[in-house]
């Protein structure tokens, strides 16, 4: 091969890889992105979380070998991969980062807990350990990282509504009713109805999830809405719990405000542009078939791929017909106007006067539907299999654009979440030894450092058990 022929080659192979690998980046950009918001977030809620607990360790003269973001050990088994990418010591604490990306730890001298340090308990109490402590340190001690992460979700909330403040749709804005989706027709709703309440909770600002909340965690069982100037209660079946809490349920809506089809652009060399349709036009027809709303339009051109249609067009007040070739995926190359063309949302702004109890009120809501929702699973009004989620759906919740607003919001939610999931009695979270230490404080009787031992081995499998049930769930929903 001659050098320029070698150059030549050189070239196109080095395009070639460039393009192969941004294709890839482009392809898993999406996932890149969900998954940086949730390292993010959990780094910031594990840091302060043990924060909690350590803190209080010190201001007690209890010694922390460990303060670690993310795990140095393949958990539970500390003697397999048992390294760390970064540490330094410090005083008497090594403060390093784990290989193993979620949660984190701080070891504390003398506690029984998920490092599993028991050599050191075989050995004779001493002054700075965590169990030579009085049982209302250690108490603290342990309740410090649920504490930590109570505050911090209702601060971040009090923080959005500061700088943000709030942004919704009234209700009484939307003049022609709601446009429902296949979700709303199962509860008995109709296109053009005005939901006026959901239970006992008046239905002001329009968002669907208000519904779906009251329905799901409030059990609420009728639905009002005005339709044709008259006042109907729509029964809510109790089959709906099922239908909702459904996976393959969660891409779909309730309802949604109705707007028109109007031309926003017209993509050039697309089926609409190559029939004559232009920016501005709206689009009223489908077949002969009124369209009013963008949502009819859609349902029925996903039903015609490939096909020969006419749309009716209205321009400058004059209607007009287009015959259009549809493309594979069932669309004709335009995008419409937002709703946000046709409704104005309102957004109230707080001072910090205001806006710490709101955020304290939202932040307790979430929480007691969180509370509400495990009930529930508990006692089997909501399926297990089909709520519980792992890092796969924790990290599918924050989306894939990067928006600091939802970061923030999807951020005190999860910290409240682990406040709750922590304060689980389950030996190895630290509501478990919180009740180990109430029965001590109570009882004056101090569960032995065995039977702890032996409280965390078992607690440890739950858990394990638990996440990697929810994996499981999740592949399964990704998968088929």
């Amino acid at each position: 091969m001659c050098p320029m022929s070698s150059y030549v080659y050189y070239v196109f192979q080095k395009m070639y890889l460039c393009l192969f690998f941004k294709r890839i980046l482009i392809v898993n950009m999406d996932k890149l992105i969900m998954t940086g918001q949730l390292l993010l977030s959990l780094s910031i809620l594990v840091v302060l979380h043990e924060m909690g607990h350590f803190l209080p360790a010190k201001w007690f003269k209890t010694k922390v070998r460990k303060f670690y973001l993310f795990f140095d050990f393949m958990f539970p088994m500390q003697n397999v991969l048992n390294f760390a990418i970064f540490k330094k010591k410090i005083g008497d604490t090594e403060y390093g980062l784990g290989w193993f990306p979620f949660g984190g730890y701080v070891e504390i001298a003398g506690m029984v807990d998920e490092s599993m340090n028991l050599e050191e308990l075989k050995q004779p109490p001493q002054p700075w350990e965590f169990r030579s402590k009085p049982a209302w340190q250690r108490l603290i001690i342990m309740l410090g990282g649920i504490i930590v992460n109570l505050i911090l979700g209702f601060f971040i909330f009090a923080g959005l509504f500061r700088y943000y403040g709030e942004e919704y749709l009234p209700t009484a804005n939307v003049k022609d009713g709601i446009y429902v989706d296949s979700l709303g027709l199962k509860l008995g709703l109709q296109t053009g109805d005005k939901i006026v309440q959901v239970g006992n909770k008046p239905f002001d600002k329009f968002y669907d999830k208000i519904a779906w909340n009251e329905i799901v965690i409030n059990s609420a069982k009728t639905i009002r809405v005005e339709r044709a100037g008259q006042m109907v209660d729509l029964p809510v079946a109790d089959s709906m719990m099922a239908i909702l809490t459904n996976p393959k349920n969660a891409e779909f809506s309730l309802f949604s405000v109705p707007f028109p089809f109007v031309a926003g652009k017209v993509q050039g060399g697309q089926p609409a542009a190559k029939a004559g349709i232009l920016p501005e036009d709206k689009i009223v027809s489908f077949n002969d078939i009124p369209t009013p709303f963008f949502p009819d339009f859609v349902k029925l051109a996903r039903a015609h791929k490939n096909e020969t249609v006419k749309i009716g067009v209205i321009r400058a007040d004059k209607p007009m017909t287009f015959t259009v070739t549809e493309t594979s995926v069932g669309t004709i190359g335009i995008a419409p106007y937002p709703p946000s063309k046709y409704y104005t949302p309102k957004r109230e702004r707080y001072t910090w006067a205001q806006a710490l109890p709101a955020g304290v009120a939202k932040g307790w809501e979430f929480l007691t539907g969180q509370v509400k929702a495990f009930g529930k699973i508990f006692s089997g009004e909501i399926k297990a299999k089909d709520s519980l989620g792992s890092v796969v759906s924790m990290a599918q919740m924050f989306g894939k654009t990067w928006i600091w607003e939802e970061f923030w919001a999807k951020t005190a939610m999860l910290s409240l979440v682990l406040a709750f999931m922590n304060l689980l009695p389950i030996p190895v979270l630290d509501g478990g030894q919180v009740v180990f230490l109430l029965w001590e404080v109570f009882t004056g009787r101090k569960p032995s450092d065995n039977f702890m031992a032996i409280a965390m081995n078992i607690g440890m499998y739950m858990v394990m058990g638990l996440m990697l049930y929810a994996l499981g769930l999740d592949i399964v929903r990704n998968l088929f």
